[in-house]
């Protein structure tokens, strides 16, 4: 994974995590896909929460979006959809 892509991906991420640490939860970068998909796990309450799709849609990834425009889309490869 390119390092410098990777640090301006945690700085935006910084951004929002006193928001996920505030509720129990946080993120961590899994890694980076060849089609500049994000793949993030979503981790502490945010790993099991029903608001985390919106949580990850609407907060973490307009944040790394605004910040790295080459970002296509953010992903959580570990939250479970309810059906």
């Amino acid at each position: 994974m390119d390092t410098e892509l990777i640090g301006k991906i945690e700085t935006a991420l910084d951004t929002i995590r006193p928001y996920l640490e505030a509720d129990g939860g946080n993120v961590k970068i899994v890694g980076l896909t060849e089609e500049m998909v994000l793949q993030l796990e979503l981790t502490g309450t945010c790993s099991s929460c029903p608001m985390s799709t919106m949580t990850l849609k609407a907060g973490v990834e307009e944040a790394v979006k605004k910040a790295i425009p080459e970002i296509n889309r953010v992903e959580a490869i570990n939250i479970s959809v309810a059906e």
